[in-house]
């Protein structure tokens, strides 16, 4: 019976790969000879798990392109053609894809799945789950339980109108305030615990420009850009809905608005914080003090961290943007107090509208589909599915880890990394730019990078699962009192950790485990892969090698080579803030990223017609690009070790070429406009188009597994490297 059912998948995915493969090769074979496989293997692999991934693979595919013309196209045409954003989306992508298999896996887990003998942690996520699910709660209580705690504020004046007294509102008071409820204090200055990137021993208190209510890009543009008008209307829209006249709303929303793009300006944008050592400045409370003079600085931390500990005048901090401070001071001290007591309520008002009922949660999706292009919110269990996963991610992941993981697979991702970190040894020992003594340096950091794998031991300990949970508790009949009792959990736990020493190897840092997702950490000179990504199109030990070396084993070399781009070049071996570089070696180093820096700022995505920012994705371009050149070289050792491995069915490539047609496959993606827009101006990672045709037309291995003249898109004459 198994063999008949496996004939018949087989003949289906062969009948895919003629149809997607043969036929095009009949009629592109003058255009396309050179490129196909030169002596693939004549061995088939016919398991479940090879005929899967050529299934998958092959839709993904457009053999009619020619490699060497548009790669991307090549590995991800139909994918790209074929898919359908679901409503509920921004985009599509494999993490996604992925990501969604493992919210249901949750979901099974936590709604049902959990027993009296469980742990309270699990427990905890039970009935935090049903909080959120609760519509019917949430719609007759929510609301009013949100007006409560404006009104707690001093009141939100929009809604008070000429009741609300500027005697009364202190914006210090109202931070202050904020804290103890567990709303946010960072809506006015950054504040942080953080580890002390000169010396990781220890934490330090941090002081930063303030977090934002839209991405900083977006509101420098003003009312030009549509986003901020989306933001603005969004803002009015939450008002009236409770009451505010709406004439009010729009002028005194407006000038709230006004305050907040003045604090986008006097920020730092992003392409000036990328070196650390800009944004370590030194300095004690009493000379913060002195500098500036209007902010009771002592008695404003000592607010925040009490009950915890308390900060004297000689207590050092890190002030990260000196600027900032200096601008917001001058900014606070001219805006209105009604301005600022809108603008700070209006914040409150927006970290509370996922919180509450479904006529505020019509108006915040109306505000996301312009930012994103959502068109709805999707099911109400994915929303609560998130929230569990992203803030009670330690228990949400002990649970995925105990049910779902196969802990077999741990092992073989430890192996995968130390041959990863041999092959990036190797292309070290070979640079012909580094002096010997950087070399060195560079050398000993990859030996001393720490990897953390698939989960931490302690998710197996129950007793250490809920005492790490025991000052937390779920309010069954208010979603927002639960999610401000978390932020205070969170936030207690944060203030907690500065006097304490820094373990490095401290399995809470270690815990986001049901992610899809991967992590380098330059203070600890860390890498970590979440069990989340050790599984589906990424890793599978059932595959061929050269699947898993093209999906994670690039996702590693990424990671490994994240020690090494723009930021994480700044930090030792030891994961502190230390120049170890030899002057004319880092001078050549900054020569080549600034090569990175070109050609992916000359990149366009044509749905959009937007450059890429160079400069903002230059640390992730750097790792895309050592970490397949890693990657392929570690599989080419392995195989020649172990032998040439059997093709997949349906795909008549040699192992070298299905290494690059699967690094390409994992970031085969779809975006709605407005989110890939979204991607490029704000974040630091480049659209997947171009993490394919950057890395790969830089490598010489690829050009000449596939044959691709020079000259051709995908082997230019100029190339760049890094590593």
């Amino acid at each position: 019976m198994r063999s008949s059912i496996k004939r018949s998948i087989l003949f289906v995915v062969l009948t895919i790969g003629f149809q997607l493969f043969g036929s095009s090769e009949a009629r592109h074979l003058d255009k396309h000879a050179s490129i196909k496989g030169k002596n693939p293997s004549k061995t088939i692999c016919e398991t479940p798990t090879c005929i899967s991934a050529a299934t998958s693979i092959l839709e993904s595919m457009d053999t009619t392109v020619n490699p060497c013309d548009d790669f991307y196209k090549f590995a991800c045409g139909s994918f790209v053609e074929n898919s359908y954003i679901p409503d509920d989306k921004s985009k599509l992508t494999m993490f996604d894809n992925l990501n969604d298999k493992l919210q249901v896996q949750l979901r099974s887990s936590i709604e049902d799945g959990i027993k009296d003998t469980d742990p309270r942690s699990f427990k905890l996520l039970q009935s935090y789950f049903k909080t959120c699910m609760n519509k019917d709660e949430i719609n007759k209580n929510g609301n009013d339980e949100y007006l409560r705690y404006v009104k707690n504020f001093g009141n939100w004046p929009v809604l008070a109108g000429d009741l609300w007294q500027e005697t009364d509102f202190d914006w210090l008071q109202s931070i202050y305030q904020f804290r103890r409820s567990g709303y946010s204090t960072n809506y006015l200055i950054g504040l942080s615990i953080e580890v002390d990137m000169k010396n990781n021993k220890k934490r330090v208190i941090t002081l930063d420009q303030t977090s934002l209510g839209l991405s900083q890009e977006f509101l420098r543009n003003g009312f030009d850009d549509k986003n901020v008008k989306a933001y603005y209307e969004y803002m009015v829209e939450f008002a009236t809905l409770f009451g505010a006249d709406g004439e009010r709303a729009k002028k005194e929303l407006k000038e709230s608005l006004d305050f907040e793009i003045k604090l986008a300006k006097i920020s730092l944008p992003l392409e000036e914080r990328r070196d650390a050592e800009m944004l370590y400045h030194p300095f004690s409370i009493k000379q913060v003090q002195s500098k500036y003079t209007s902010i009771p600085w002592a008695k404003y931390l000592n607010e925040i961290l009490k009950p915890h500990t308390s900060v004297a005048a000689d207590e050092v901090v890190i002030v990260a943007v000196p600027s900032f401070l200096a601008d917001f001071e001058k900014l606070i001290q001219t805006t209105p107090k009604r301005i600022l007591a809108n603008y700070l309520l209006w914040r409150v008002s927006m970290d509370s509208a996922s919180f509450l009922g479904d006529k505020v949660q019509a108006i915040q999706t109306k505000y996301e589909a312009v930012l994103t292009g959502k068109k709805e919110k999707g099911e109400r269990w994915k929303t609560c599915l998130s929230d569990i996963t992203y803030n009670l991610y330690v228990g949400a992941s002990a649970i995925y880890v105990r049910k779902y993981f196969d802990k077999e697979s741990k092992h073989d991702a430890e192996e995968m990394i130390e041959n990863l970190q041999k092959s990036f040894k190797n292309i070290l020992l070979e640079l012909d730019w580094m002096d010997e003594k950087t070399k060195k340096a560079a050398l000993e950091k990859v030996d001393w990078i720490a990897p953390y794998i698939a989960y931490p031991n302690e998710f197996f300990e129950d007793q250490k699962l809920d005492d790490f949970y025991k000052d937390f508790e779920v309010v069954d009949s208010s979603y927002l009192k639960t999610k401000l009792n978390f932020n205070l959990f969170q936030k207690e736990y944060s203030l907690g950790q500065l006097r304490k020493p820094v373990d490095k190897t401290d399995w809470i840092s270690h815990a986001r485990s049901a992610i899809v997702n991967a992590f380098y950490e330059p203070n600890e000179n860390s890498i970590q892969f979440p069990a989340g990504i050790l599984q589906g199109v990424f890793f599978d030990k059932n595959k061929p090698k050269y699947l898993n070396y093209g999906a994670i084993g690039s996702v590693m070399g990424h990671e490994i080579t994240h020690g090494f781009d723009d930021q994480g070049s700044q930090f030792s071996k030891d994961g502190n803030l230390v120049d170890w570089w030899e002057k004319e070696t880092k001078e050549k180093y900054l020569e080549k990223a600034k090569c990175i820096i070109d050609q992916y700022s000359n990149y366009t995505a044509e749905e959009v017609g937007l450059n890429l920012n160079g400069v903002n994705t230059q640390g992730e371009n750097i790792a895309d690009n050592g970490g397949m050149k890693e990657s392929y070289f570690a599989y080419r050792e392995w195989e020649k070790k172990n032998g040439v491995e059997p093709r997949l069915p349906g795909l008549h490539y040699t192992s070298q070429q299905m290494f690059w047609i699967n690094a390409a496959n994992v970031y085969c993606s779809k975006f709605r406009p407005e989110a890939l827009r979204a991607q490029i101006i704000t974040n630091v990672h480049s659209p997947g188009e171009f993490r394919v045709k950057g890395p790969m037309s830089n490598n010489p291995e690829f050009a000449k597994d596939f044959n691709c003249p020079l000259g051709s898109n995908m082997n230019p004459v100029k190339k760049c490297t890094v590593w």
